[in-house]
């Protein structure tokens, strides 16, 4: 019984200590994610200060989701389908975006 109780007292300190981590880990993403959206809005006005326009960066990632069936859709759509494996109805895929992808 002692030993049981000590290994549930090792398995609950374990515990407590990988959900310090774990808030840690979003602690630090929460920073990051906010020093980014302070930067971007340092740029903006950085730019707007200098009468100039800021462009911010476009989105890298895109998740595409089929919402239609085969019946009246274009051969060429089709084909996109295709080499994004999207063969049924909602099915979706993560794509990475750059000129092919966005030429789609």
């Amino acid at each position: 019984q002692a030993d049981r109780m000590a290994k549930m007292l090792q398995v609950k300190k374990a515990r407590k200590s990988g959900r310090k981590e774990i808030f840690k880990r979003a602690e630090k993403y929460v920073a990051e994610y906010a020093a980014k959206e302070s930067d971007e809005l340092r740029l903006k006005r950085q730019a707007k200060a200098h009468g100039s326009f800021y462009v911010p960066s476009e989105a890298k990632l895109a998740f595409v989701i089929r919402i239609r069936g085969i019946n009246g859709v274009s051969p060429k759509t089709r084909k996109i389908l295709q080499l994004l494996r999207l063969l049924q109805i909602n099915n979706g895929t993560f794509v990475k975006i750059n000129k092919a992808t966005r030429n789609m």
